[in-house]
């Protein structure tokens, strides 16, 4: 009798401690855009998906192990850095002269330190060089040939520029060069002649410490010149978190984001104006950026885990796991969330 009431009260124990358990979940995007069923094969889809699965686990299992919401970030952020499926590392699309300039930026919710690179050439992971901007410098943000020399200068690992290059953006490169000279649009980026597929990707963590974080990582927009660079780098339009609030990744048609400076606008609402993450962020992409014809999307999480994913486009590559440990995949606009 005595062993069976202990056992009753080791499971009661067991069970309260469970519930006690922090809440953690992990949030990530590979993109918004054109995208439909029409456009992406049976295969194309498929793939997507398990790349999409592969980036979420990761980045979970990092916080299952007690990891830190900064080390989630990376850790989803650089499975999509290496795919060729995404915008952003191996994926990356060209500049105009056919090379690869990538952006990328992180930000911690508990002390709002962030760190961001723009237009490296050489670091194979620009996400783990924001981070080392982030954590080893005086600084927010670094640039060019000068960030490419910190990452180095610091253990990262380098690579040549062709090393980012693949078929499919080469030839992308070249149907847009075409397209805006025949259009004579070579000095401007026009949406009616270039059909946009946003790639840039991004992750929103919450570890069991209570602490959010946000990063983002892009090759920036196809064909872009004179060194031109998104707001993914760009701590409050493309990237933010704060433990008061809510952590923010952003993707879309970036000079729209820099403008409306729309991660820390979806938190400030959030803060200031009580609002759920949800009614924030539907707020920023449908009553803000909407009406500017400003295309893309967002993903959102805050410290009690409530996720939001609002788009203003046709599809957003998107995954979560939520505090319960489920996992959500999707791609197209019926998929959970209205456009």
């Amino acid at each position: 009798m005595k062993h069976t009431l202990l056992f009753i009260l080791t499971l009661f124990a067991l069970s309260a401690f469970a519930k006690s358990e922090p809440p953690i979940a992990l949030v990530i995007h590979g993109g918004a855009g054109t995208i439909t069923k029409a456009n992406l094969s049976d295969e194309q889809e498929a793939q997507y998906r398990a790349k999409l699965t592969e980036s979420v686990k990761a980045g979970y299992a990092v916080l299952e192990k007690g990891g830190t919401s900064e080390e989630a970030v990376i850790t989803a952020i650089q499975v999509m850095e290496a795919s060729p499926l995404f915008n952003a590392g191996y994926g990356a699309v060209y500049t105009w002269d056919g090379e690869h300039e990538l952006d990328a930026s992180i930000m911690r919710g508990q002390d709002k330190q962030a760190g961001a690179v723009a237009g490296v050439k050489h670091t194979k992971s620009p996400i783990a060089a924001a981070q080392l901007v982030m954590n080893e410098s005086v600084h927010v943000m670094l640039s060019g040939a000068g960030a490419d020399a910190f990452a180095q200068a610091n253990g990262l690992e380098m690579t040549t520029n062709d090393a980012f290059d693949t078929q499919r953006r080469k030839d992308a490169l070249e149907k847009v060069k075409l397209n805006l000279m025949k259009n004579d649009h070579a000095m401007n980026i026009d949406p009616e002649v270039v059909d946009y597929k946003f790639g840039t990707v991004g992750a929103v963590a919450l570890d069991k410490f209570g602490n959010l974080a946000a990063g983002t990582s892009t090759g920036g927009m196809t064909a872009k010149r004179w060194g031109r660079i998104g707001d993914s780098p760009i701590i409050g339009a493309g990237t933010w978190a704060d433990n008061e609030s809510c952590a923010v990744s952003a993707t879309g048609h970036g000079e729209y984001f820099i403008r409306n400076h729309v991660a820390a606008d979806i938190c400030s609402r959030v803060k200031y104006a009580g609002l759920t993450i949800e009614q924030a962020g539907d707020e920023v992409i449908h009553k803000v950026l909407s009406p500017e014809a400003g295309s893309g999307g967002v993903i959102i999480l805050d410290r009690k885990g409530n996720i939001a994913m609002p788009f203003n486009s046709e599809g957003m590559y998107r995954a979560s796991v939520d505090t319960t440990g489920k996992v959500t995949v999707a791609i197209y606009g019926d998929e959970g969330e209205t456009f």
